[in-house]
């Protein structure tokens, strides 16, 4: 990534219908771009979906990105909400190789230090669960990585804008 290029959180409200993931999706790939991390889920209106993805890239390609998706019909609004204060969410669910002893007693001690949450034990492995910013997980991965990582799944990125006043601009959390 140069120095221009930068990671940018895009959020899509889109109509609730088949084929609107492929449609976007596609419309981003023939054109070239990207998408690091793709997350689309049900929003509070069962009508409507929201597509959270990352395309890295130079403002020209967050513009170009951000017309092509106003073409498409199904698209109801389009945010760049890297541009805006955030907060943002990755969740991963890891199997790790966890043989009795004190191996596993150092994981736990990691798990526990990440604020992760072992959800599955079995004789030899355990099943981690992490929830937090993007840099968090990779760090959580990059630490267990010694352990024997079996097996690794990732929801990519989920944001919402932060609603405060401007004398209450938190730290996210």
């Amino acid at each position: 990534m140069t120095q221009t290029e930068q990671r940018h959180v895009i959020s899509a409200l889109v109509q609730n219908v088949p084929g609107v993931l492929a449609h976007v999706s596609g419309m981003l790939a023939s054109r070239g771009f990207n998408i690091d991390s793709l997350a689309v889920g049900e929003t509070e209106n069962p009508q409507l979906s929201r597509m959270t993805f990352v395309v890295v890239g130079d403002d020209h390609v967050l513009d170009q990105v951000g017309k092509q998706l106003e073409k498409i019909v199904t698209v109801v609004r389009v945010l760049d909400i890297s541009s805006q204060h955030f907060v943002e969410r990755d969740l991963l669910l890891m199997r790790v190789q966890a043989p009795a002893g004190s191996k596993r007693s150092e994981i736990r001690e990691l798990v526990d230090i990440f604020r992760a949450k072992i959800v599955d034990v079995g004789p030899k492995e355990i099943i981690v669960e992490i929830s937090g910013r993007e840099n968090k997980v990779q760090a959580f991965i990059e630490r267990m990585r010694a352990y024997g990582i079996t097996e690794l799944v990732r929801t990519g990125r989920i944001a919402m804008t932060r609603s405060f006043d401007i004398d209450d601009q938190s730290a996210d959390t």
